[in-house]
């Protein structure tokens, strides 16, 4: 899950790290207001999407009156900024964070993530901060450092300070850069989050540490321990069948492919999404329905992949061990029987109980296409398609 930058900075605060003052805002006058709070002579006006990059997509403004804010509140407001990272389709903003002007002195790049072949919390700094890590492994290689933590210890601050001492910070700094740096760490550990990144993490004219943009996000899986952190969820950021499937227990993700799949097991749905391709077809999306999938889980898979235009062709796959090919093939025919499924439905079982399974299906007055090998139902499915011109 990931949350606004707003969001996140509120967060850090909590563990020491020093942010410019703000203030969130959903109208042009209450931007306005906003900014005359702040008080000042200088303000930017951010975007708050779940992406990076907003500056270059122009979700950046900075502002030098009151009426200046307003206008850039007016003109970011509903508008869908398109970024990398939000794909063709970009993501509406509905909100807007004002900050207020920062004297930089120096930007740095701030990352912490899981490095799950080292089983420990990686952390990533630059000293050329503003760009994003991608350009800066690219661009500029010799200034990332990477210092590794181990979980059951946890950051010491000698490692904070030798993480500063790397990134160039000037003496009289050290200090407060090191602060933020644990605080971070702090902030990552004690709430679940998969990612925090920091930037840019600024020196300032005056010797002090801000952190001027963050992101963090976290392990959906944990979200029932960390409710604060799980009320942060802005479900206007993500995609509508991925948050529908969420919400009902599925495991889904959407792709840009006209086959779409129903299947039990991440790694079975990894192996049809990878035979789909072999036989010259693209997946529409990742959909696992668990070992024990229910009737009611059908029916709500199902909804979910045939309401999609994109999807053409529909694959089912299950291989029951925990469950059984009866227990399943009922649960789709009791699906099919509440739905009109108007694509193609290709379908493969194999597994406990699998020929009572297949009986249930012919014997039911359901329109499919039997396959009893993954290659065999992936061929198939490419072959539907082609059949619908």
């Amino acid at each position: 899950m990931n949350i606004h930058e707003y969001q996140a900075k509120e967060i850090l605060t909590k563990f020491g790290v020093s942010i410019p003052r703000g203030g969130i805002a959903y109208s042009p006058e209450n931007a306005k207001d906003r900014a005359a709070e702040l008080g000042g002579e200088m303000w930017v006006v951010k975007a708050q999407i779940h992406s990076g990059a907003r500056g270059k997509a122009g979700g950046i403004i900075i502002c030098k009156s009151l009426q200046e804010v307003s206008d850039a509140a007016n003109k970011l407001l509903g508008k869908t900024l398109v970024t990398h990272q939000t794909g063709p389709a970009g993501k509406t903003v509905q909100r807007i964070y004002i900050e207020e002007a920062t004297d930089i002195k120096k930007e740095f790049y701030l990352g912490l993530v899981f490095d799950r072949s080292s089983e420990s919390i990686m952390v990533v700094a630059s000293s050329e901060g503003g760009m994003s890590v991608e350009e800066i492994a690219k661009e500029k290689p010799e200034t990332l450092i990477r210092a590794k933590v181990e979980a059951a210890v946890g950051m010491q601050s000698f490692q904070a300070r030798e993480i500063a001492f790397s990134l160039g910070i000037e003496a009289k700094a050290i200090s407060r850069c090191a602060e933020a740096i644990l605080g971070c760490y702090k902030a990552f550990s004690t709430s679940d989050a998969t990612m925090v990144e920091i930037n840019p993490l600024v020196l300032t004219g005056d010797d002090h540490i801000l952190a001027l943009d963050c992101k963090m996000s976290f392990d959906d899986n944990a979200l029932y321990r960390i409710p604060n952190i799980a009320e942060l969820r802005d479900k206007s950021q993500e995609d509508p069948k991925e948050t529908y499937a969420a919400d009902r227990g599925l495991n889904y993700i959407s792709l840009d492919g006209d086959i779409g799949n129903i299947i039990n097991g991440a790694g079975l749905a990894m192996a049809s999404m990878d035979m789909i391709q072999l036989a010259g077809g693209q997946p529409a999306n990742f959909l696992d329905v668990g070992g024990g999938a229910t009737p009611e889980k059908f029916v709500k898979a199902f909804k979910l992949i045939s309401g999609d235009p994109k999807v053409k062709v529909i694959l089912i796959n299950i291989f029951a061990g925990i469950n059984r090919c009866d227990w399943v093939a009922q649960g789709i025919v009791d699906a099919l029987d509440q739905l009109n499924i108007k694509q193609p439905l290709i379908i493969r079982l194999a597994g406990t109980n699998v020929n009572e399974g297949m009986k249930i299906l012919k014997e039911s007055k359901i329109d499919y296409i039997e396959a009893s090998t993954l290659e065999e139902a992936a061929n198939k499915a490419v072959k539907a398609l082609a059949d619908l011109g």
